[in-house]
């Protein structure tokens, strides 16, 4: 019986591995922050109302036609935005889903994030987030920047219980900008649209010498039975909405993220530890899992 819930694990996370055309590493896989979730996300695919691929069609989730339809409205807002220098970095570490992202140069404001909220984003794009209100399975959206010789390297995003999309609104329209998901190139547009699966690896990059800043979403995945849907609205409700950044301090910081400061002083070591010598690092993180392990053989 003790082996039930490993295993049950160990085979999400092979499942999750062995999505699509491309893979990490399987090491880093097998330590990435998606294992954590693994089996929720495995019951989230498989209980998919849309295809399981890279790539799915806008049409797919009626809501995001109003975002299509109103681009020009939301692009207004995002220029005032970057005028006013509000899409940047954390201030602190109290991002942990967006902070290895920071120093590649990728930026963000909130416009919202599932259950919390952001006043900040109510009094300066006012606009959109009225949109934003009329669209219920539209769960987390933010403009986000990704500047001249910025790039995402290739990742998994840890939550399979939404979709990614993404509406172009101030970009190069050049295909030097853009995104590969699964191997399968996309170049944003202004007033163009996608949506993915952000379970499946993806990177990005910039390799103009104009800024990108888009309409990022995650929306909810349509799922097959009510009760499904029910537990992934339950999950983000509870789970996701305690992953909140604020803009400023005037907006909720979720409990995850008032924990992410801890974590990022204990990184840092772990990031030195690493810098100081690389072997020592990979014989004492395999060294750590394999106690791990044999504690949970002895019971």
């Amino acid at each position: 019986m003790k082996w039930l819930i490993p295993g049950i694990w160990f085979a999400a996370i092979l499942f999750a591995h062995l999505r699509g055309r491309v893979r990490l590493p399987l090491g880093r896989q097998l330590l990435d922050h998606s294992v954590l979730l693994a089996p929720i996300n495995a019951f989230m695919v498989l209980t998919s109302r849309v295809p399981s691929t890279p790539y799915l069609t806008t049409s797919e989730i009626a809501e995001l036609k109003v975002l299509d339809e109103n681009w020009e409205t939301i692009r207004e807002e995002a220029m005032q935005m970057a005028e006013m220098q509000r899409i940047k970095a954390a201030d602190t570490h109290n991002d942990i889903g967006f902070n290895s992202f920071f120093k590649y140069g990728w930026k963000r404001f909130y416009l919202k994030w599932y259950e919390a909220r952001h006043p900040s984003a109510e009094e300066l794009c006012p606009k959109t987030v009225a949109i934003l209100k009329t669209l219920p399975k539209v769960k987390a959206a933010m403009f986000a920047e990704l500047p001249p010789g910025g790039q995402l390297n290739p990742h998994r995003d840890p939550f399979a219980g939404s979709l990614r999309y993404h509406l172009g609104l101030v970009t190069p329209n050049d295909d030097g900008c853009h995104i590969i998901v699964d191997g399968e190139h996309y170049s944003w547009r202004d007033g163009e649209s996608v949506v993915f699966d952000e379970t499946y690896v993806h990177e990005a990059y910039n390799k103009t010498a104009e800024n990108r800043i888009i309409l990022f979403c995650d929306v909810e995945r349509p799922l097959k039975w009510r009760w499904a849907e029910g537990f992934n609205r339950w999950f983000g409700r509870v789970v996701m909405s305690a992953a909140s950044s604020p803009n400023d301090g005037g907006d909720q910081t979720g409990a995850i993220n008032k924990l992410t400061h801890a974590h990022w002083v204990i990184d840092e070591k772990r990031k030195a530890f690493k810098t100081w010598n690389r072997n020592v690092y990979k014989a004492t993180k395999y060294g750590l899992i394999i106690l791990v392990v044999a504690g949970f053989l002895a019971l």
